[in-house]
């Protein structure tokens, strides 16, 4: 029995609260553990972006037209026009040699090269268009076209 004036919490009192605590903390968790999951996301993007520049770059360096005359060089190493590039499939991101860069092998890197229209007042003969495309297994893809047009 209680006296005057003493106030506590009876027990199914903190039952209630337990529960009300346990489903809050719950929630809280589950928040976290799913921004926990997706925080690399951010780090492979600026990754896979860095390695689509560092292609396009490259390519875009390149002639326009086959400098020796020997059209469809087979190796990157030997690659020294735009339309070379045309089909390159790398699985693993490499250097301009050809050699593979360890730390970025499981993305995926592939290179079409086409003719376009798509410059204003320069004939699709004289222009291409360099799609490059990378992509890493954790569902994350970048896309970069750039152009080349014969000077």
């Amino acid at each position: 029995m209680r006296a005057r004036g003493e106030r506590g919490a009876t027990l199914i009192e903190l039952v209630i609260s337990i529960v009300v605590i346990a489903i809050a903390a719950s929630a809280v968790l589950g928040v976290l553990s799913g921004s926990v999951g997706r925080s690399a996301d951010a780090m492979v993007l600026a990754q896979g972006v860095a390695i689509a520049e560092a292609y396009l770059e490259e390519i875009s360096l390149k002639s326009f037209a086959d400098p020796d005359g020997v059209d469809g060089e087979t190796t990157r190493p030997d690659f020294d026009d735009v339309d070379d590039y045309d089909g390159l499939d790398d699985d693993g991101a490499r250097n301009q040699f050809g050699a593979p860069l360890g730390a970025l092998s499981e993305y995926r890197v592939t290179v079409a090269v086409t003719p376009s229209a798509a410059l204003a007042g320069v004939p699709a003969a004289d222009a291409r268009r360099i799609d490059v495309r990378v992509t890493h297994p954790g569902n994350v893809t970048v896309a970069l076209t750039g152009y080349r047009a014969r000077l």
